[in-house]
């Protein structure tokens, strides 16, 4: 079958390899769409910084590169291994792709999205979203409804790491939100609010494309670099800030914009991978009692979550979702770390 294979640094290929079976308690599904993420970037440029060990095998999968990528993605189940019950051939399915140690402190209390060892299907396993086929637990399996067809069901990974974010926030239905970066993560961010029943957001993002595609989904939008992010906050909330903030950018002024124009009481999340350090003031959290939380990955329950609202018909890829054949995987994460593009599904027919 073919896959996209990453073998080294700045080394992947699309190659021929053997099609798996699936083992005791798996399942064998045919990939259908699989996004490319911010994730896969930083393992492409830099695998040590982005902690991909490329000299011994993950401490949970036993995996070894070369590795096929893909860790958000939807799929058909084809087969089942031995023992598999909850699900049948034909159902189609997003897969939860965390591998978790269930030993480390996070994973005593539940929080399997920060084990201290973390791995990934489609990153540190023995298989991926970009290719024909993969194996994979069915614990893992979240059957769509008939509502929600395959491409959506490779954006609920993606989905659920903002859904999480907007659960670590506390954001009450009625309250107001800033979220700083208008990438996949932060319109994820923006439909996660609207679906816990907060309509009163701003989004800071100085790309004119990025805030061109969240605007026509019906997002307020403001540009930081050319307008006074703090007087249009000031506008929508009376004066007060913000309740919640979102750095969905990862750089240090988004950090620094959105700690501005929290309320008193007001808490931001960093869901974003930053790069670099950043200069930070503490007298700014004990001024208006504010905190800043970090959000990971996601839960099973966010899956689920993020999946019952794609039924209600809460999501929409309007303008920001484009699909790419295997074969343009390498030069697509070229053009997305020159900051061309939005969110690109990999197409295992395309």
């Amino acid at each position: 079958m073919r896959a996209v294979v990453f073998h080294a640094k700045e080394d992947l290929r699309v190659e021929e390899i053997e099609e798996p079976t699936p083992g005791p308690g798996q399942v064998k599904l045919r990939n259908a769409y699989a996004g490319i993420c911010g994730s896969d970037l930083h393992v492409y440029y830099a695998p040590a910084e982005a902690g991909l060990d490329l000299e011994h095998p993950h401490p949970v999968t036993g995996s070894t590169l070369p590795q096929v990528l893909g860790h958000e993605f939807a799929g058909t189940v084809v087969e089942l291994g031995e023992g598999v019950d909850g699900v049948k051939v034909g159902d189609r399915v997003a897969v939860w792709p965390i591998y978790f140690c269930g030993e480390c402190a996070a994973c005593r209390k539940g929080a399997y999205n920060a084990c201290r060892t973390i791995g990934f299907h489609g990153l540190t396993s023995h298989g991926g979203g970009m290719a024909e086929f993969t194996t994979v637990d069915a614990t893992k399996l979240h059957v769509l409804p008939e509502s929600v067809d395959l491409r959506l069901g490779a954006l609920v990974e993606p989905m659920a790491v903002a859904w999480h974010a907007v659960e670590r926030s506390g954001a009450k239905a009625g309250g107001s939100a800033l979220i700083a970066g208008a990438g996949p993560i932060g319109i994820g961010v923006w439909f996660a609010l609207k679906g816990h029943g907060i309509e009163n957001v701003i989004v800071s993002e100085p790309s004119p494309v990025r805030r061109a595609a969240i605007e026509a989904l019906g997002a307020t939008v403001v540009d930081p670099v050319n307008e006074d992010l703090g007087a249009r906050v000031a506008e929508l909330t009376n004066g007060d800030g913000v309740d919640v903030a979102f750095d969905a950018a990862g750089v240090g002024v988004a950090v620094a914009s959105a700690l501005a124009n929290l309320a008193p009481l007001g808490r931001l999340v960093v869901v974003a991978l930053h790069e670099k350090t950043m200069d930070f003031f503490p007298t700014q959290l004990v001024m208006g009692e504010t905190e800043i939380v970090g959000a990971l990955g996601y839960l099973p329950e966010d899956f689920d979550a993020v999946i019952a609202k794609m039924a209600e018909g809460l999501y929409d890829t309007t303008g920001w979702v484009d699909e790419i054949g295997f074969d343009a995987v390498e030069e697509t994460i070229h053009a997305l770390r020159s900051g061309k593009g939005m969110k690109f599904l990999v197409s295992s027919e395309a």
